[in-house]
C-alpha cells in the first residue's frame, strides 16, 4: 500500500490560496460505510452525514495547518488529499530542522485550538431549543477532535508525533540518523496498533490504518538506511 499522488483516482474539490484541494474516489464508498454505521447513533440519518462531513472538515483544517505553516518558512504546499484514511497535505518545507518542526506541529495546534471552540460551544453555545441529536452532534465532534489530536501525537512515523520526533533528534543528530530512530520505533508502534486494532477494539478499518501506517514507515526506515550507507559519517542535509 503506497500513498496516493495527490491526481492518480481524485477529483478537485476546490482551490484555496493557491492550495488544490482533491477528493480520492475510494472516500465515498468508504463515506457510505461509516454513515451505515453511524445512523444508529441519531433519530435523524441526516446527523450521520453531518458527523462524517464534519471528521473530514477537522481533517482538511489540520491539513491547512500543515500547509500554511510550510508556506511561512519559505517551503511549498500546493496540494491536499482527501480520502478515506483522512489527509495529506503534500508539503515540502525547507530542509531546516526548526522549519520541518513547525510545519508538522501546526496541524495539531489546529486540532489543540478547536478543543476550548467544541467545549465552549457544547457547554454553553447551544440553544436550550436544541433537540438530541444537536447535542450528540457536537459532543460527538468534541470528542472526534480529541482523538484526532491523540492519535495523530503519537510517536509513530509517518504520522504528525513520529515526524515532530524526528525534527527534535534531527536538531542533535541529523536528518538520516534522526529518520532511522524515529521510524524504528514507529515500526514497533505500528505493530502494536494493529494487535490493538485486531484484539482489543476489532475494528478491521483501525488494522487498515495501522497497517498503511506501518507499511509507510517501513519504506522510510529503509530510505534512511540507505542514506546512512551512502553518506558515511556526513550528513549531506547538514553539510554546507
Amino acid at each position: 500500500m503506497t500513498t496516493p499522488h495527490p491526481q492518480q483516482g481524485a477529483f478537485p474539490l476546490f482551490r484555496f490560496k493557491g492550495i488544490q484541494v482533491s477528493l480520492h474516489w475510494s472516500w465515498l464508498l468508504v463515506a457510505l460505510w461509516q454513515i451505515q454505521r453511524n445512523r444508529e447513533t441519531y433519530d435523524l440519518v441526516a446527523f450521520a452525514v453531518f458527523e462524517y462531513l464534519a471528521l473530514f472538515a477537522m481533517v482538511l483544517l489540520h491539513e491547512f495547518g500543515h500547509a500554511f505553516a510550510s508556506r511561512s518558512v519559505g517551503g511549498r504546499a500546493e496540494n491536499i488529499l482527501l480520502w478515506p484514511f483522512g489527509g495529506i497535505a503534500y508539503i515540502n518545507a525547507p530542509r531546516r530542522p526548526g522549519a520541518f518542526l513547525w510545519s508538522i506541529a501546526a496541524g495539531p495546534l489546529v486540532n489543540v485550538a478547536l478543543v476550548p471552540v467544541l467545549w465552549l460551544l457544547l457547554h454553553y453555545g447551544l440553544p436550550e431549543s436544541a433537540g438530541p441529536d444537536t447535542v450528540t452532534f457536537v459532543y460527538v465532534l468534541f470528542q472526534i477532535n480529541l482523538v484526532l489530536l491523540i492519535f495523530n501525537l503519537l510517536p509513530i512515523y509517518p504520522m504528525d508525533g513520529g515526524q515532530i520526533l524526528q525534527a527534535l533528534l534531527w536538531y542533535r543528530l541529523g536528518y538520516p540518523k534522526a529518520l532511522l530512530i524515529a521510524t524504528g520505533i514507529g515500526l514497533v508502534g505500528g505493530v502494536a496498533l494493529i494487535a490493538l486494532a485486531l484484539i482489543y477494539l476489532e475494528s478491521v478499518y483501525s488494522a487498515l490504518l495501522a497497517g498503511f501506517l506501518l507499511l509507510n514507515c517501513w519504506k522510510a526506515f529503509q530510505a534512511s538506511r540507505a542514506m546512512l550507507a551512502e553518506a558515511g559519517p556526513v550528513d549531506p542535509l547538514q553539510a554546507p
